[in-house]
This record gives structure tokens, C-alpha cells and sequence, in this order.
């Protein structure tokens, strides 16, 4: 009777509730492929029943001889998924399982119709669970948490969902993290962490979700570190000898991985209103899915006096096999759809709230026994199974936009439009000074001839004229020798007063005509100048009215530039005149007093100069700032381009101390004094000049707002160019401080390497200089962390530029220099130029893998230390070359 009833009961269970698949029909993609899945919306759900699966464990060695004379109080028949328990000879209770495995079932089978479904649900978004039920013994342990070291075909659940996920899984976009736990005498343990032994559990009330706060979480990137840290788990997971089982788990154990999947929206068609939706497609949109797997290993339940434990084993029973009872509650009150649930009596119920009558999808795994001795553990197992199918789970999706991945990818494109569109900006400007440098030959090829014409013509003119009156001083002196000797004739009468006024009259007409040459000649050149006016319009193809306006506007250049010079002239003169009273007033300070030194009216002019100069005496700084203050910030950046090599020096030193003060930066940027300085550094060969400069230009460079500005108006070409033809150390210094400083800006990276800025400072090491080869060295630190900070953030890809341009065999030629400001810096750049694959191969070749080991155990800076570490750590190609090496870190 009792047998016809288990059978018409589950017989019904099994034909009105089956085990719901996953959302769409999927084909297991290709080892190593990326799996694609469809989006679903947060709010859809889908009904999915608890699975269980059987699992009969073979006999073992004891069983063999002790039941030798009896036989299995299990029979199975896996074809029909049936499974019949004897209670004796001639009766026995029949039940049905979604699997029915037989003792001789792989453990490639077990994952596959018990974890494998759970498995493809989390990868499309859906929570999972898989759990492994039964009496100590019967080889729970075995079939979910077997590594598989000595035969790979032992491998358990763990390990093969792993192996599943690592293989659906993009690396560059998708992550996954462990935690590993057991809840030992109701206190939950890390066993990643041992110290960490109360972990609490917190509920979201409005989503009922369930998270360990203080659980350590470890990023897994591949199989190999997984079983490393399943290896640390279960050699901290409590396990004791009993009369049941040589190794029973006395704790349940909880592993939870997290995956983050990052997806692609499907795309939207939108008809139009004639039916075509060929043009409106709307873009697909990233998305980020978080799912969860919990694989739970429970402890066996145990009889006390089947098991024989005692003393301290025998608190652990208790604890155990209170647990099982508050789930096996909580699994009748969800199978008989009861209104209250009792997940709050263990905290196994209350991490496993999601997993029963929750949104997980869930598998659960009982194991049993072939020997009749253990039928009552075998058929509470069972019947702990039976209750099990009938609650129902409602399977949810979490996902939500991946506005981070979105913003990143803009970013991108904006910096290559920017990127772009000033290269094209940098050509057309290019194109125009081209334009105007040919312009410019044109109108000073056109002046030259003017002027060579113009000064052919008036030599031909004046050497004309020259002829002209030196035969009017020859006529003159011949009519005078003529009228001498007509003096002393008588007998002509009024013959010489005709002639000598014919003479003048000839002569009147010779200078009129000597007028008119003139004037005639004088017309010609304005006729000249005419068609030279002409001519310069059609050479330069209409451009005059800008030709006219450039002479304008040197012009006033000219005339303002002599009034500058005058003013320059002025204000040296007061200069000199303060700097002779400040020392005299300095002598008389030092002699006494005043008295003996100044008359009256001297000395009340003095102490009036004196009020407005009295912070003199404490330094150059206060002089410049009074100079600053008295003559302003546009005559002193004037002085800069002064023809007195002098004024010049002394301006460009003024303009430097005035940069050193933050809040002098921003007016000197804004009044064009950045741009004068490079001007400074593009003109002059003076090497104080530019030593000046480029101290000035260091200063500007700790503000980031002037850096960019500073990339924009070429100064790393200018100070690249410094740095290749300076020899001074102090002039090196000040270049590779400005560098170094500009090397501290991510958003400038690019434009920085592209106009030579990296390449600058590896030149610069030729000098040698301590100091010089220590701002070299901030430098390239700089750069490393701001480029591994754009490879996190997936702005750059690639190899370091530091190693394509050949920075490498500096930085470990210098990584154990004996100045320490040095040694600091190349140990941070390497540090960080190792936290990326993409560069281990080059620094493995390169020497650099050496110094990373040495860093890690010999660095003075704890930080450090910790960083390179950590690196050697997380990079598989260190970690095999090591391995290799057999170097231990």
C-alpha cells in the first residue's frame, strides 16, 4: 500500500513538473570562443522547478565483507530515471529523480546533467546553485569538490563549471571573482583568509538578496590559480576520522563566484509608417550582466552512535545536523507552499534563501549508499530529495547599462576628432605661413629692384646734372677770360654788354632747360614707381590691401618698438640709479647712520625711494616683486625682446623668479609671457638665455592648466631642440624638470611622445649629472604611471611607449643607482610599466624581471616593495618564466 502510494505520488510529480531549460536553445560554442547571449529586461521572469539528481556510490572495501551475505538495499534503473528502495525481500518503495546515476557513472556525466545547465543559466545572467546532499560518506566531497591532480577524469563540479566559464569568457571585457567559505559550528570562516572567522550575512529587504560584506574576493584570470586557491580552501576546511568516513567534513563549504559579462543590446528595428525599417535601426547599447554561482558542499548527517563521535566531534554533529534540519524545514514549508518560511533559523537557510524558492536556478545532488545497514540514512536522503522537486524557483536576470564602457569608447573617438582636427589645424597653419613666407620673398624681391632701379636712375641723374654744370663753370669762365680781354678794346664800342648779356640769356636757358630735364626726370620716376605699384599687384595676384596692411602694421610695430626702447632706456636709468642709493643706503646702515654720508636734501630723497624699496635687503625676490609691482608685468615681458643681451639676461631672470610664485603663473600665461619665453628659447644661443627660459617654462609647467598650453605652442619641440644642442648640466636640469613635470599629465601623453618629449630625455642622460639624471629619472616615472593608469582605463593599448622608444636598458642600467632620488624613481616606473602583458616579454628580455625580484625583497619603501610583488603575482609571463627559473618571490 505504502509502495503504491510513493509511486502514484511521484509519478505525478514527475509528469506535471519538469525541469525548465534555459531561455533560448543553445548550441555550445567552440573551446575559447565567446559565448553570445540575448538580452532580457530585469523585470522578466522565468518558472524553473529545483533539479535532483541520485547518486549511488559504490561499495567500498568494508561494505564488501561486512554486507557480503546481503544484498543492496538500492536498485536503480538510470533508463527510466527510477529508483526502488527495499525494505525487504518481497516489498519495496519506488521514486522518481530528473537523473538517476549508478555507481558507475564518470564524473564528466555527473557535471553534465546535474551542474552543466546551472552553468550555461549563470553565463546568461541567471543566479545558479549547485548543492550535494547525503550521509557522511557517500561521496559528496568527491563528486563537487575533486581537483583532479593525479587523474584529470576525477575532476569535480568546481573544477569543470570553472573550466565552462573560463572558456565562455572574454578576458578584456568580462571578470570573474571567488569566494571561498564554511560555515563551522554556525560560524561562517573565510577559508581564503582563516583570521577572517565571523563573517556576517546581510539581506537586501527589498531585493532579498544575500552578501557576505567581509568575505575576501579574488579576482581569477585562469584555471591554474583557481585549483591554487581551492588548494588553500581545503587545507583550511575542518575534517575529522570517524567510524563513517577516514576524511568527514565537519563544516558545510560555500563557494561563490561572480561573474561581471559585458553584452551588447539586441538592436531595435522601428517600422516607418510605409512598413520599411531597413534605415531605422537603433545602435545596440552596452550592458553589463552580474550573475552568481554557489556550489555548497554540505556536511554528511551522521547518527551518533553509527558515527562514534565524541567529545568535541560530537558538538560538531550537533551543529551539523541542526542545520540539515532548519533546510529540510524550509524545504517542506516551500514544497507544501506554506506561508511562512523558516530561512532564519541557521545561517545555512539564510545563505541559501536565494538557491530555495528564490530567483536562482538550482541543482541539487543526493548521494547514497548501497549498504542496507544505512537504509534509514538512505531513505531520509531520498525523501529530503523528493521534497526538494517540488519548489519552484522564479529566474530573474540582473543586468544594467554599461555606462562606464560606453563613456570610455566616446572618450576615444573624441580624442582621436581632437587628435585629428588638430592635425589638420597644425597643416592648415603650415600652409598659410608658407603662403606668406613666399609673399614675403615676393615684396622683398619686388623692393630690392625697386630700390636698385631707383638708385641706377638717380646716379645717371646726378652724374648728368655734374656734366651739366661743369660745362656751365667752363662757358662761364670762358665768357669771362672773353670779357676780360674786351675791356681793353676800344674801338668795338657797345659789342661786349651785348655779349656778355647774350651769355646770360644763354645761360638762363641752359638752367631752364636743366629744369625741365629735372623735372622731366622726376616725372619718370613716378611713372616708375607706378608700374613697380602694377607690377607688385600682379606678382602677388591681388594680395595688396594685405601686403598694405602687413607695412602698416610694421609700421606701427617700428614705432612701437622705438617707444618701448625709449622706455627701456628710462626704466634702466632709474634701475641703475635705485640700485647705486640701495648701496649706498646698505654702506650707511653698515657705517651708522645717515649723518656723515648724505646732505639734506640727498638723504629726504633717498628715504622717500627707501619707503618704496624697503624690503630690499631681504633678498631678490622681494626686489622683483617690488620691480613687478612698480613697472608692471607688460613692460617687464617687453624687455625680453630687447636688442641689450643685458636687459635681456636680467628681464628673463625677473620673468623666471615671478613664474616660481603660483600666483603670478596664471597673469604671466594670460599677458603672453609663456609665449615670449619660447620665443626666447626658438631665438637666442645664449646659454644663460636659455637656462633662464627654460627654468621659467619648468615653473609654468607644475600648473596643469598651462600644460596643455604649453604642448599646444610646441614647447617640448623647443625644449627637445635645448636639450640637443645645450651641454651646461644646469641647463639640462631645468629642460628635464619641464619634461618631467609635463609628464605627469595624462591627457597629454600622445601629443607629448609625438613631439619628442621621451626622446628628449633619454637624450639628456649623456650628461651625467646626478641632479640632472634625477629629473630625468621623475620624468619617466611620471610617464609609466599615467600610461599604465590609460591601459586600466582601456584609453591605450599596446606595448609602453617608454619601450619602443628604446627608455628600457636606462631604466635597468639605473634601477640600483646610488643616488636614492634616482633609484626611487626607475624602481616606481618599472613597477608599473610590469602591471601590464603586453610588456613581459620585452622586460624578461631586457634584464628587467632581475630587478623586479630584487625590488620585491630588498626595496627600502614598503610601497614599492608591495607593488612589485603584487605584479610578479598577477602576470602569468612572470610567473612562468620564475617557475621556470625556479626563483621564489
Amino acid at each position: 500500500m505504502s509502495s503504491n502510494l510513493h509511486r502514484n505520488n511521484n509519478g505525478a510529480q514527475r509528469g506535471s513538473a519538469k525541469f525548465d531549460r534555459p531561455l533560448k536553445s543553445r548550441v555550445p560554442p567552440p573551446q575559447g570562443s565567446r559565448r553570445s547571449s540575448t538580452p532580457a529586461r530585469n523585470g522578466d521572469a522565468v518558472p524553473g522547478r529545483v533539479r535532483v539528481a541520485v547518486r549511488l556510490r559504490p561499495r567500498n572495501a568494508e561494505e564488501m565483507m561486512a554486507d557480503a551475505d546481503f544484498a543492496d538495499c538500492v536498485e536503480l534503473q538510470p533508463e527510466l530515471k527510477r529508483l526502488k528502495l527495499r525494505r525487504n525481500n518481497w516489498d519495496s518503495d519506488t521514486y522518481e529523480f530528473d537523473e538517476v546515476l549508478t555507481e558507475f557513472a564518470s564524473q564528466k556525466r555527473v557535471y553534465e546533467v546535474v551542474a552543466k545547465p546551472v552553468v550555461e543559466s549563470v553565463l546568461d545572467g541567471y543566479n545558479g546553485t549547485v548543492m550535494a546532499y547525503g550521509q557522511t560518506g557517500t561521496g559528496k566531497t568527491f563528486t563537487l569538490g575533486q581537483l583532479g591532480e593525479g587523474d584529470t577524469s576525477d575532476r569535480g563540479i568546481m573544477v569543470r563549471s570553472m573550466e565552462d566559464i573560463f572558456a565562455n569568457l572574454s578576458p578584456d571585457t568580462d571578470s570573474v571573482t571567488v569566494s571561498y567559505l564554511q560555515l563551522y559550528m554556525e560560524t561562517l570562516q573565510d577559508l581564503l583568509n582563516p583570521a577572517n572567522d565571523n563573517i556576517p550575512i546581510v539581506e537586501d529587504p527589498k531585493t532579498g538578496d544575500v552578501s557576505l560584506p567581509g568575505a575576501t574576493v579574488v579576482e581569477v584570470r585562469d584555471q591554474q590559480y583557481f585549483l591554487e586557491l581551492l588548494r588553500v580552501g581545503e587545507a583550511h576546511r575542518v575534517a575529522a576520522n570517524t567510524k563513517l568516513n577516514t576524511e568527514s567534513s565537519r563544516s558545510h563549504a560555500i563557494l561563490m563566484v561572480h561573474i561581471r559579462r559585458s553584452v551588447m543590446e539586441s538592436e531595435d528595428i522601428v517600422s516607418s509608417e510605409n512598413g520599411d525599417a531597413s534605415h531605422l535601426i537603433k545602435p545596440p547599447k552596452p550592458l553589463v550582466r552580474k550573475s552568481k554561482l554557489v556550489v555548497v558542499d554540505l556536511a554528511g548527517s551522521e547518527r551518533i552512535h553509527k558515527s562514534g563521535s565524541e567529545g568535541h566531534m560530537l558538538e560538531e554533529a550537533k551543529y551539523i545536523n541542526l542545520s540539515l534540519s532548519s533546510l529540510g524545514k524550509c524545504i517542506n514549508a516551500l514544497a507544501e507552499n506554506n506561508a511562512h518560511v523558516p530561512f532564519r533559523d541557521s545561517k545555512l537557510t539564510r545563505m541559501l534563501r536565494d538557491s530555495f524558492g528564490g530567483t536562482a536556478r538550482t541543482s541539487l545532488i543526493v548521494t547514497i549508499g548501497p549498504s542496507p545497514r544505512h537504509r534509514g540514512e538512505t531513505s531520509s536522503t531520498i525523501l529530503f530529495g523528493q521534497r526538494a522537486m517540488k519548489v519552484e524557483n522564479m529566474l530573474k536576470i540582473k543586468e544594467e547599462f554599461d555606462y562606464k564602457s560606453l563613456s570610455r569608447s566616446l572618450e576615444v573617438q573624441l580624442d582621436k576628432l581632437i587628435a585629428e582636427n588638430e592635425r589638420q589645424q597644425k597643416g592648415f597653419e603650415d600652409e598659410v605661413e608658407k603662403i606668406n613666407f613666399e609673399a614675403q620673398c615676393r615684396i622683398a624681391e619686388v623692393e630690392r629692384n625697386f630700390a636698385d632701379a631707383l638708385e641706377k636712375e638717380r646716379l645717371k641723374c646726378q652724374m648728368e646734372y655734374m656734366e651739366l654744370v661743369k660745362e656751365l663753370e667752363q662757358k662761364l669762365v670762358l665768357n669771362q677770360d672773353k670779357h676780360d680781354c674786351n675791356g681793353f678794346v676800344v674801338d668795338r664800342g657797345e659789342e661786349p654788354a651785348a655779349s656778355s648779356e647774350d651769355k646770360i640769356a644763354e645761360v638762363k636757358v641752359l638752367l631752364e632747360t636743366e629744369s625741365n630735364r629735372r623735372k622731366a626726370a622726376e616725372e619718370e620716376l613716378e611713372y616708375l614707381k607706378n608700374q613697380l605699384e602694377k607690377y607688385t599687384y600682379s606678382e602677388a595676384g591681388g594680395g595688396d590691401l594685405e601686403i598694405i596692411k602687413l607695412r602698416n602694421i610694421l609700421e606701427d610695430e617700428a614705432n612701437q618698438k622705438k617707444k618701448l626702447e625709449e622706455e627701456i632706456i628710462i626704466l634702466r636709468s632709474q634701475i641703475l640709479q635705485l640700485n647705486f642709493e640701495a648701496d649706498q643706503m646698505r654702506r650707511c646702515l653698515e657705517s651708522g647712520g645717515f649723518g656723515n654720508t648724505f646732505s639734506a636734501t640727498d638723504s629726504s630723497m633717498t628715504q622717500v625711494r627707501h619707503s618704496q624699496f624697503k624690503d630690499t635687503g631681504n633678498g631678490q625676490k622681494s626686489s622683483v616683486a617690488t620691480l613687478f609691482e612698480q613697472v608692471g608685468l607688460q613692460k617687464i615681458l617687453s624687455l625680453l625682446e630687447s636688442d641689450d643681451a643685458n636687459v635681456r639676461i636680467h628681464a628673463v631672470k625677473v620673468v623666471a623668479n615671478l613664474a616660481a610664485e603660483e600666483a603670478n603663473q596664471k597673469r604671466i600665461v594670460e599677458a603672453g609671457g609663456l609665449t615670449s619665453l619660447l620665443m626666447l628659447l626658438r631665438r637666442y644661443e645664449d646659454e644663460t638665455v636659455r637656462r633662464v627660459a627654460a627654468g621659467a617654462i619648468a615653473n609654468l609647467a607644475m600648473n596643469e592648466a598651462n600644460q596643455e598650453l604649453i604642448i599646444s605652442e610646441g614647447g617640448v619641440t623647443l625644449l627637445s631642440m635645448t636639450a640637443s644642442d645645450a651641454e651646461d648640466p644646469q641647463t639640462l636640469r631645468m629642460v628635464a624638470g619641464a619634461i618631467a613635470n609635463l609628464c605627469g599629465n595624462d591627457k597629454i601623453l600622445m601629443k607629448l611622445r609625438s613631439q619628442g618629449g621621451i626622446k628628449a630625455l633619454l637624450g639628456i642622460v649623456r650628461c651625467g649629472h646626478p641632479d640632472v639624471l634625477s629629473q630625468v629619472a621623475r620624468g619617466i616615472a611620471n610617464f609609466a604611471k599615467c600610461e599604465s593608469r590609460a591601459s586600466n582605463q582601456g584609453i591605450k593599448s599596446g606595448r609602453s611607449f617608454l619601450i619602443e622608444d628604446g627608455a628600457l636598458p636606462w631604466i635597468v642600467q639605473n634601477a640600483n643607482n646610488e643616488a636614492a632620488p634616482i633609484k626611487r624613481h626607475i624602481e616606481l616606473a618599472l613597477c608599473h610599466l610590469a602591471q601590464h602583458e603586453v610588456n613581459a616579454k620585452d622586460m624578461i628580455s631586457g634584464g628587467a624581471l632581475w630587478e623586479l625580484v630584487r625590488i620585491s625583497r630588498d626595496c627600502s619603501r614598503e610601497d614599492i616593495r608591495s607593488l612589485a610583488r603584487r605584479t610578479l603575482g598577477s602576470i602569468s609571463t612572470f610567473k612562468s618564466e620564475l617557475r621556470r627559473l625556479r626563483i621564489d618571490y
